[in-house]
């Protein structure tokens, strides 16, 4: 096998100029492997390369999820870390990423969509004012890097929420305090669609994949070994909602009743 240097790992991933492309990652044992090959392991390389791939004209997103919010720490919009990957971790401490407002589901911006997406003031996690509703009207990229579905498709609650069919989660406020990125400091609400302790919900979205391939809305890449998933967010919408209502969410989540 040819190795792929990590400034040419977006080369044979279908990313285009003026592409909307949403990163999911786990990069550990991608950088391990760019070591071995005497390849610098920085992730800013691979942010500045997809960067370069989608130009001027492109949207570049990280997930830079932390929920702490939910348990009452203060969320700083400027301070709070990601929990949710390096390349999220990365971006924020770079000039051209913005983050956007939301203090437990918040997103590392560049580019075209920038403005748009750190303007949203959605109170609702998952609602249709949120960066995931964006995601499924705008058909975004998703590339989801050396992880499962069940470890980084938070999407599947935006679809759940809006199917109007789920009787497993509900929607609940959380308060705490929050620093805007002028250094306000307020007490703020936000909510989130959260499971229903007393249903036991388990959820197990990786049985969803064989249906997100045959829809149409997935494909598959290998590079230096590493798996690499290609979703297609609007698509994938049709396909999760087909679950929710044709199949009791059972590629889903399991729960009592269900």
């Amino acid at each position: 096998m040819t190795y792929v240097k990590l400034e040419h790992f977006w080369d044979s991933l279908n990313v285009n100029r003026g592409d909307i492309v949403f990163v999911s990652s786990d990069i550990t044992q991608l950088l391990a492997i760019a070591h071995c090959h005497d390849d610098l392991p920085d992730p800013n390389i691979l942010i500045d390369a997809l960067i370069d791939r989608v130009g001027s004209s492109g949207t570049v997103i990280f997930p830079t999820y932390n929920w702490d919010f939910c348990s009452g720490k203060t969320f700083d919009i400027k301070k709070t870390r990601c929990k949710t990957g390096a390349l999220g971790k990365v971006a924020l401490k770079r000039g051209d990423f913005q983050r956007t407002r939301h203090p437990i589901y918040s997103f590392a911006v560049y580019g075209k969509y920038q403005k748009e997406l750190c303007e949203m003031d959605n109170k609702d996690s998952f609602g249709l004012d949120s960066p995931f509703s964006f995601f499924k009207n705008h058909n975004v990229k998703n590339y989801i890097i050396d992880v499962t579905l069940q470890h980084c498709f938070t999407y599947v609650h935006f679809a759940e929420e809006h199917s109007g069919a789920v009787k497993y989660r509900y929607l609940k406020d959380f308060t705490a305090g929050y620093i805007d990125a002028d250094g306000h400091n307020e007490t703020r609400t936000y909510s989130m669609f959260v499971r229903d302790l007393d249903l036991d919900v388990c959820v197990t979205i990786d049985p969803l994949e064989d249906d997100l391939i045959k829809g149409g809305a997935e494909t598959r890449y290998s590079v230096n070994g590493i798996d690499v998933k290609l979703i297609r967010m609007g698509d994938a919408y049709d396909v999760i909602l087909r679950d929710i209502v044709e199949n009791s969410s059972r590629k889903l989540c399991t729960y009592i009743g269900q």
